[in-house]
C-alpha cells in the first residue's frame, strides 16, 4: 500500500458504529452502508456480546464488518476475528506499535487494521501521539500494519462521546494513509469538513444518531447520507 495519501472527488464512505440490533443492521446493509462497527469493549454501553453472539455476527453478510477493541489481549482479538468473521480490527486503546505490528503478522492478511488516534485538548500531546503512530507506518515498509487511521475525540470512555475535537490539528500533518473521521459528527458540523486539506476516506458516526446506546435512528442516518452524497 502506498504511503502517499489518496485524493478522490468521491464523497466519504460511511461507518455506523455501536450496532446491537439485527433489524437495524439489515436496514443499514440495504442502505449500502460501507462499514458496520461492533464494539467488543465490555465497559461500553454498546458492548455487542450483550446482544449478539459471535456466530450471529459471523452470519451477517457484509464486507466491512469492524470489530472495535480497547487494550484487549491479542489472543482474544484473534479468536473473535475468526469466529465473528470480521473484516477489520479497530484498535481504539493505547496499543503499542510493537503490539500492532505483531497483530498484523498473526491476522489473516485479508483482515485490515484501523488504528484510532484519540485527539484531546493538549496540542503537544496530540502532535507527539500522532507522529509516533505515523512513524510506525512509515518505518515498516514491508508490513504496512495499518490500513486506515481513525481520528476520534479523546475520553476516558474511549469514544462514543458525541463531542467533536478540533479538526484543525489534522491540517498540521501530511496523513500518510486514508483515514476515518469520528467524534461527534452530525448534520450541524458536517459542512466544516471542507476546511480539511486532506478529506476523510470515511465518516464514523455513532452516539449522535441514537435514541439510546446501541439503538440507532435509521431515518436520521438516511437523511445524513444525503447531506454529503
Amino acid at each position: 500500500m502506498s504511503l502517499q495519501p489518496t485524493t478522490s472527488n468521491l464523497p466519504p464512505q460511511l461507518k455506523v458504529c455501536g450496532l446491537t440490533k439485527p433489524d437495524q443492521i439489515q436496514e443499514l446493509i440495504s442502505m449500502n452502508t460501507d462499514f458496520l462497527g461492533f464494539i467488543f469493549y465490555e465497559k461500553s454501553p454498546r458492548y455487542v456480546l450483550n446482544h449478539l453472539n459471535l456466530k450471529e455476527i459471523s452470519m451477517i453478510d457484509h464486507h466491512g464488518k469492524v470489530g472495535v477493541f480497547v487494550n484487549e489481549e491479542m489472543d482474544k482479538i484473534l479468536r473473535i476475528v475468526q469466529q465473528a468473521d470480521l473484516n477489520f480490527v479497530q484498535l481504539h486503546g493505547d496499543e503499542s506499535n510493537d503490539f500492532i505490528t505483531e497483530l498484523k503478522q498473526k491476522l489473516n492478511p485479508e483482515v485490515g487494521i484501523i488504528k484510532a488516534i484519540r485527539v484531546g485538548n493538549n496540542t503537544t500531546e496530540n502532535q507527539n501521539k500522532i507522529r509516533q503512530i505515523f512513524d510506525l507506518q512509515q518505518t515498516t515498509y514491508n508490513l504496512q500494519p495499518i490500513t486506515f487511521y481513525l481520528f476520534d475525540t479523546d475520553s476516558k470512555a474511549f469514544g462514543g462521546t458525541g463531542k467533536q475535537f478540533d479538526w484543525n490539528i489534522l491540517n498540521e500533518f501530511q496523513i500518510p494513509i486514508p483515514y476515518f473521521l469520528s467524534g461527534g459528527i452530525s448534520e450541524e458540523n458536517i459542512g466544516n469538513m471542507k476546511t480539511l486539506k486532506q478529506q476523510p476516506f470515511a465518516l464514523d458516526i455513532n452516539s449522535k444518531f441514537e435514541t439510546e446506546p446501541g439503538n440507532k435512528n435509521i431515518d436520521r442516518i438516511k437523511k445524513f447520507k444525503t447531506l454529503y452524497h
